[in-house]
């Protein structure tokens, strides 16, 4: 067996040599061809995508910010802008040198015309919303950037253009040294073929035994998923039969608290009885929510009614800790959804929210309309924000956040967000959050948009 196998190894290595060989005739063969045609195409031509796409993301980026800034007015994205735009500028006038064609060149000199343009548009924007009272859109100075940020996109597009026909030119000429390439590798190919099926019962006892030692550790793997599956169905069981006599001892201990004297140690051990009681049936809830959530029954209405229900319903609440609750004014939208379990995530966000604040701060809901990627295809899209003013989650805390049973709470069960996920999960969207230390957090519910049709209705309380 081993003689065979060294037999089988030599003419492997007889073989290989053999098609180095023939690769490395065919590669001195074009080599010449290609260093022929160097001399007409140079690399730096190629400069002329990456500065099309450098320019195009860093004009959208630079949109967005401006964008952001005249939402926000904060100085902070004033001067990000102010400081990538001055980068951009210099960069390409760095780029010109780099392109030695006319047709690019030309069009590299009208982007650095229009980018002027634009910065001053920009700086016209910035002016007008500065002497603006109160938030909200200059449509006019927006319509300016958008048209000036157009014409830059265009002329990328168009030194794009002037770049691949630059490329079809040298593909048309690189074609023979292509066709002797494709020779080369149909001719390598066969040959690898050949000694791929004389080779394979070799391969086989020498890779496929490993793999399926790993085949085996996988399997074991899902054994122990299916196990831990198992054991969850088993702790909701549990848990819903620890309810009944919970259930019990509550309605005992209320018969014992009657006939307990107000103000006596004996009723204030019934009252911290009591209380923890209601703790361990809110855990069983969450648990048993966790483990088997209900299904979302869908109603179509507007996006906005389960943020004005949430702000009424927890607004008096924070303003006992001096949190102010406020909803900004919300476009016009309409989703599927089931009413009662957005509204049961927004009040989990916005609890949440309301602990990251602690006293003094400001709560906000808002609703954006836009686009996202939900189900792998991209589609219009609803997001319901929750803003807070708090102090942000600390990076050790932000890898675990949505760890069933992770809670920087002491009564909490880690529960809350995790089922605020499943449930968004349930309709089909996401749910996101953006934070900064000592900033704030900003969740976000992000749900399909539909069009309104004979079964909308209003979201009932």
């Amino acid at each position: 067996m081993a003689s065979s196998i060294k037999a089988r190894l030599a003419l492997l290595t007889t073989l290989i040599c053999l098609l180095a060989f023939v690769i490395g005739w065919a590669a001195h063969t074009s080599w010449q061809e290609v260093g022929h045609l160097k001399e007409h195409f140079s690399r730096a031509h190629l400069n002329s995508f990456e500065i099309a796409d450098h320019l195009q993301s860093t004009i959208l980026q630079l949109e967005s910010t401006l964008m952001r800034y005249e939402l926000h007015r904060e100085q902070k994205d004033w001067e990000d802008f102010r400081t990538n735009s001055q980068a951009l500028n210099l960069w390409i006038d760095q780029k010109k040198p780099l392109l030695d064609l006319p047709r690019e060149l030309e069009l590299l000199n009208e982007i650095d015309a229009a980018y002027d343009n634009f910065i001053a548009a920009a700086e016209n924007l910035f002016q007008r919303v500065n002497q603006q009272k109160g938030f909200g859109l200059d449509s006019s100075g927006r319509e300016r950037v958008a048209e000036e940020s157009a014409r830059l996109l265009e002329l990328g597009s168009k030194l794009e253009e002037a770049h691949r026909k630059v490329l079809e030119g040298f593909l048309s000429t690189s074609q023979k040294s292509v066709v002797l390439l494709q020779r080369v590798i149909f001719g390598a190919l066969f040959v690898l073929l050949g000694l791929g099926i004389w080779m394979s019962s070799t391969v086989y006892r020498e890779m496929i035994a490993p793999l399926r030692t790993r085949l085996v550790e996988s399997q074991a793997l899902i054994e122990r998923h299916e196990k831990l599956a198992s054991l969850g169905m088993l702790a909701a069981g549990v848990a819903h039969e620890i309810r009944n006599p919970l259930t019990a001892i509550k309605a005992r201990l209320f018969t014992q608290q009657k006939m307990l004297k107000p103000g006596t140690p004996e009723l204030a051990d019934a009252e911290v009885i009591g209380q923890e009681i209601n703790r361990l049936e809110r855990i069983v809830k969450d648990f048993l929510q966790f483990a088997r959530p209900a299904d979302p029954q869908f109603v179509t209405g507007p996006a906005d009614a389960p943020l004005r229900e949430a702000a009424s319903l927890l607004a008096p609440q924070l303003e006992k800790a001096n949190i102010r609750l406020t909803l900004d004014s919300p476009p016009s939208a309409w989703m599927r959804v089931d009413p009662h379990q957005i509204k049961q995530v927004l009040i989990n966000l916005i609890q949440n929210a309301a602990d990251a604040i602690g006293q003094n701060g400001t709560v906000t809901l808002r609703l954006r309309l836009g686009t996202a990627r939900l189900g792998g295809k991209s589609a219009k899209a609803v997001t319901l924000e929750v803003a807070d003013t708090g102090t942000g989650i600390p990076p050790e805390v932000e890898r675990r956040l949505f760890d069933p049973f992770f809670s920087t709470k002491e009564s909490g069960t880690g529960l809350g967000l995790p089922i605020a996920a499943r449930i968004v999960e349930k309709h089909g969207g996401a749910l996101q959050y953006q934070t900064q230390v000592n900033r704030g957090t900003i969740f976000g519910i992000v749900l399909p948009r539909v069009e309104p049709d004979e079964t909308s209705q209003n979201f009932t309380h």
